[in-house]
């Protein structure tokens, strides 16, 4: 059998090793290999953050027809979602698999099928064998399946499957409240599931800032979502004709219709047979150090299969950051001023550090706050659950950490990663210009509270 050679091989094709192979072809001019078991294009154009925001968006649309169109004298009848319609819709704005691959062969030597390691060079795929001094894995994640007694009895969705459902469900208990959680809790209960999510954590989005978090909480269960917390757990399922009882903290049980699986995530990782050519992995995924090194030498790691952000931008960035340490030096990964976002309605935009992290990393902290019930912008609409949140050190007056709870808080956080980055003080923010009326300015309103009054 003829061993085919390459510059880099890429184990997947989603965010992390398309823009490795891009890197890598474009810059350095490499001989690319990419394998792909599943998905081409990977999870987020295909069955992750594109589709769920579509779904997101039509949900946000289908409230706002429902609560807030006849207040502003618009007459619509009573809205009502129809799945097959929807989901057609979602489709019609993502590539399909074909046109995924003929791009990818278009650039790359593409290879479909099982990859595994024959050793620390070499990967067979089917009848094909491939090697290269470099590898680069990136073949993602899939949805965690906890130990509950009876879950094997439960057809549960996660994020892909609930993308396909044609109908609504009834009730629906969510299990996890992390972003994937949180967005499909508000999806079906806006389009009139009855939902529960229980989480095991003190609060929900446990990455964020407890006060942003407790805003973000405070709007959900005001559209009438159940949140069950602290240290909400599910002890045991059982079937029950066409529904699931579910046994959740405490001994109370819950009839449901659905169950959604979104508690944590694992690593694509275990047929390429890691342990015979000795990578180090753990249950979060391979092991890498700053350069997306991995146990191995002329063998990376990026994106969901590796330790660490589980985010798109960050999967890409890990993936250039790897292909830059291969040909041409290193660079270390540094994710202290990451901004992050929940896309729920109001979302939950965060850049920076949270106001517990600043106080752990022995800041002398200090915190402005701002209502967004105070923001003509958020006047306009019923819910005004939200707020902006400025975490700064009180000596050097420098900007930790942004936190913000309403409609655009995406845009929001995102513009500020470089203020932070620059180092951007609480003054400066206060001082600054704004547009009016605009959900931005609750930031400048927060900053201004922590300049000193002026004395006459």
């Amino acid at each position: 059998m003829t061993t085919e050679q390459f510059d880099l091989i890429v184990l997947g094709a989603g965010s992390a090793a398309r823009d490795g192979a891009g890197k890598a072809k474009r810059e350095y001019g490499a001989n690319v290999a990419m394998i792909e078991r599943e998905r081409w294009g990977g999870s987020c154009p295909n069955v992750a953050c594109r589709p769920t925001k579509a779904y997101l968006i039509a949900a946000e649309l289908f409230h706002d027809i429902g609560h807030e169109a006849a207040k502003r004298g618009i007459d619509v009848s009573q809205p009502h979602v129809d799945m097959t319609r929807l989901r057609e819709w979602k489709n019609s704005i993502r590539r399909d698999q074909q046109s995924w691959k003929e791009v990818l062969a278009s650039q790359y030597a593409i290879a479909e099928g099982e990859a595994t390691f024959v050793d620390e060079q070499t990967l067979r795929v089917g009848d094909r064998t491939l090697s290269a001094e470099r590898i680069l894995i990136a073949t993602g994640g899939r949805t965690a399946v906890p130990p509950i007694p009876g879950i094997e009895d439960v057809d549960w969705i996660d994020h892909i499957s609930a993308l396909e459902l044609d109908r609504v469900p009834p009730s629906l208990l969510v299990i996890g409240a992390g972003p994937v959680g949180l967005e499909f809790a508000q999806i079906f209960g806006r389009f009139g599931s009855r939902v529960t999510i229980v989480n095991h954590g003190s609060q929900i989005a446990a990455r964020s800032d407890t006060e942003a978090a407790e805003e973000l909480q405070a709007s959900l269960e005001e559209e009438g979502i159940e949140v069950v917390l602290p240290d909400g757990s599910v002890e045991r399922f059982r079937r029950n004709a066409d529904a699931i009882e579910a046994t959740i903290s405490g001994g109370r049980t819950i009839e449901v219709s659905d169950v959604l699986l979104a508690s944590g995530r694992v690593a694509n990782t275990g047929a390429l047979g890691l342990d015979r050519i000795g990578v180090e992995a753990s249950p979060r995924g391979i092991v890498v150090d700053e350069h997306q090194r991995t146990s191995v030498d002329g063998i990376w790691a990026a994106g969901d299969c590796a330790v660490g952000p589980m985010f798109t931008p960050t999967a890409q960035y890990q993936a250039r950051i790897a292909v830059d340490e291969m040909f041409d030096g290193s660079r270390n990964a540094d994710y202290s001023i990451l901004p992050t976002a929940i896309f729920t309605d109001p979302e939950l935009g965060s850049v920076g550090l949270t106001e517990k992290e600043a106080r752990a990393e022995g800041h002398d902290v200090e915190v402005v706050k701002h209502p967004l019930s105070a923001v003509t912008r958020a006047q306009y609409f019923t819910s005004r659950h939200g707020l902006y949140k400025i975490v700064f050190d009180r000596a050097t007056r420098k900007v930790l950490g942004v936190h913000v709870v309403a409609r655009g808080a995406s845009d929001i956080v995102g513009s500020l990663a470089l203020a932070l980055k620059l180092g951007v003080t609480v003054d400066d923010m206060a001082l600054v210009h704004h547009v009016y009326p605009s959900y931005s300015e609750g930031l400048k309103a927060a900053a201004e509270q922590a300049l000193a009054p002026v004395r006459v």
